[in-house]
C-alpha cells in the first residue's frame, strides 16, 4: 500500500514538474512574440512619424520663406 502511494506521489511529482517547464517555455515564447509585435510597431510607427515630421518642416519652411 505504502509502496503504491509513494509511486503515486511520484508520479503526480513529475507531472507539476513536466508542466511548470512547458509553463515557462509558453512564457518564453510570449514574451518573444510580444517583442517582435513591439519592435515592427515601433518601427512603423517611426517611419510615419519620420514622414510625417518631415511634412511638416517641409510645410514650415515654405509658410516661412514665401512669406518673406
Amino acid at each position: 500500500m505504502l509502496l503504491r502511494l509513494q509511486a503515486k506521489a511520484v508520479a503526480w511529482l513529475t507531472r507539476v514538474r513536466d508542466e511548470r517547464g512547458a509553463t515557462a517555455v509558453e512564457y518564453a515564447l510570449m514574451v518573444a512574440l510580444i517583442a517582435a509585435v513591439i519592435i515592427v510597431a515601433v518601427a512603423l510607427l517611426g517611419r510615419n512619424a519620420s514622414n510625417t515630421f518631415n511634412t511638416v518642416a517641409q510645410t514650415i519652411g515654405g509658410a516661412t520663406s514665401g512669406g518673406s
